[in-house]
C-alpha cells in the first residue's frame, strides 16, 4: 500500500506489465487499491496523447490509485479473455478501472485533463476513498503536463484554476511558464503585468519574472564557442565572461553559467554595478529553491561575500 505523501519516484504508481501479470498486478492488486489499466499500442497516435495526461492525473491523486499500461499487440490472449467477459476492447486507447477485483468504470478514446480528473475521482470514491479535489492538485497535474511538453493542456488547466481562484500564485506563474515554453515572450510579459497586486511579489511570480528575464537574454545571446574563445584569450574580459554565462544558461548549462559568474564576481565584484551578483540572483530566483545549482551557487557566493 502506498503511503500518502510519497513522491512518485519513491513508488510504483505507474508501470508497464505483460498479460501474464494481469491477475497479480490488476485483479489481485485492486483488492487493496484501485488500479487504472491503460490499453495502448505503439502505433496508436491518440494513445501517445492520452498517456502522459492519464499518468499526470494518477500522480496527482497522490497514491490513492495505481496505473498499469498494457500493450495490446503483446496481449492478444488477454484482450480475447476480456471480450468473452463482456469487456470488449473495440478501439484504443481503452482505459478500465478495477476495484476489489472487478471493473467499475471504463472509457475509450481521448479525454481532457479535467475529464480525467473526474474519472479518477469517481474511481477513488467507488473504492471508498476520499478525493483531493483541491486546486493545488490540479496545479500539480498541470505542472507535470508542462514538464512533458503538453503546453496547451497545461495552459488550459492553469487557466481553469485561475477561474476558481484568480489569485492563485502557482497557477499564474504556470501560465507565464507556458507562454515561455511556447516562445511567446510578449504574452509571458503581459501575463506577469496583469497579475493581481496581492500576488505580484509572491515567490512564484518573482521566479517567473526571473525566467522571463533570462529568456529575453537568451534571444540575444551569442555563440558559446566564440564567447569562450574570447574569455580564454583574455580572462579579464568581464563583458565577454558575462555574455558567455548568459549564453551558457540559454543553452541549458546552468552550472557553467553560475561558475563563470562566480569567477567574474571573484575577479571584480563591483564591475558594471555588480552585474555578476545581479545575474547570479536572477538565475537563483529562476531555479527551484531546492535545485542543486541554486543551492551550491548561493553557498559559494556567500562564502565569497563573507570571506
Amino acid at each position: 500500500m502506498i503511503e500518502l505523501g510519497q513522491s512518485p519516484a519513491e513508488t510504483d504508481l505507474i508501470k508497464d506489465i505483460s498479460q501474464d501479470a494481469f491477475m497479480t498486478d490488476v485483479v489481485d492488486a485492486s483488492m487493496t487499491i484501485p488500479i487504472i489499466v491503460d490499453f495502448w499500442a505503439p502505433w496508436c497516435g491518440p494513445c501517445k496523447t492520452l498517456g502522459p495526461h492519464l499518468e499526470a492525473a494518477v500522480r496527482s491523486a497522490r497514491g490513492a490509485v495505481k496505473m498499469v499500461k498494457i500493450n495490446v499487440d503483446q496481449a492478444e490472449g488477454l484482450v480475447q479473455a476480456l471480450t468473452q467477459q463482456g469487456l470488449p476492447i473495440q478501439s484504443i486507447p481503452t482505459v478500465m478501472a478495477f476495484v476489489q477485483g472487478r471493473p467499475v468504470d471504463m472509457f475509450q478514446g481521448g479525454k481532457s485533463p479535467s475529464e480525467l480528473k473526474v474519472f479518477i475521482d469517481k474511481v477513488i470514491t467507488a473504492a471508498g476513498g476520499e478525493t483531493g479535489g483541491g486546486l493545488d492538485d490540479a496545479v500539480d497535474a498541470a505542472e507535470e503536463m508542462l514538464e512533458v511538453g503538453t503546453v496547451e493542456d497545461a495552459m488550459q488547466t492553469f487557466a481553469a484554476v485561475l477561474e476558481e481562484d484568480p489569485k492563485h500564485p502557482r497557477a499564474y506563474a504556470g501560465l507565464v511558464r507556458c507562454a515561455l515554453a511556447a516562445d511567446d515572450l510578449e504574452q509571458a510579459e503581459a501575463i506577469l503585468n496583469g497579475a493581481p497586486a496581492e500576488i505580484a511579489t509572491s515567490t512564484e511570480l518573482e521566479a517567473a519574472r526571473a525566467q522571463l528575464e533570462l529568456a529575453k537574454q537568451a534571444s540575444n545571446s551569442g555563440p558559446v564557442a566564440d564567447l569562450q574563445a574570447a574569455v580564454d584569450v583574455d580572462p579579464d574580459n568581464h563583458q565577454a565572461r558575462l555574455d558567455l554565462a548568459q549564453a551558457l544558461y540559454a543553452s541549458g548549462d546552468g552550472q557553467g553559467a553560475v561558475d563563470h559568474l562566480l569567477e567574474l564576481f571573484r575577479r571584480d565584484r563591483e564591475w558594471n554595478d555588480g552585474a555578476a551578483k545581479a545575474q547570479l540572483m536572477t538565475i537563483f530566483d529562476a531555479l527551484k529553491p531546492n535545485d542543486p545549482v541554486a543551492l551550491n551557487g548561493r553557498r559559494r557566493l556567500s562564502s565569497m561575500i563573507f570571506a
